[in-house]
């Protein structure tokens, strides 16, 4: 393969938007989907991997602990939030899937229509 054209594959690969996630904390899983800079608004790629790969590459994903600057009365009407729902830094979201599609490119899935 020439490197100009790998140069290209990897820039067009580049993800530049996070449109949703979840933590499963019970099975270890990530679901994410996302947009590369190759995709359009009508595609989405989804995937699904195992949550303990972004720290087996040095990323700590997971956002602070902001408790102190909720003040959340009882009558409040965020009575349906989740406790166990896990808030991730979407910036070193995004770096980690960058670097972990750059080193596995066959993991990458493919655009579907959204």
């Amino acid at each position: 393969m020439d490197f100009e054209i790998f140069v290209y594959k990897v820039i067009n690969m580049e993800i530049v938007e996070i449109v949703s996630y979840s933590v499963n904390t019970k099975k270890n899983i990530l679901e994410v989907s996302f947009r590369t800079m190759e995709d359009t608004e009508e595609t989405i790629r989804e995937d699904r991997m195992d949550y303990s790969l972004a720290e087996e590459y040095g990323y700590q994903l997971e956002e602070e602990d902001f408790d102190l600057f909720f003040d959340i009365d009882e009558d409040d009407e965020f009575d349906s939030f989740d406790d166990d729902e896990v808030f991730l830094d979407e910036d070193q979201l995004m770096s980690f899937l960058n670097e972990y599609y750059t080193v596995n490119p066959k993991q990458l899935p493919k655009p579907e229509i959204y």
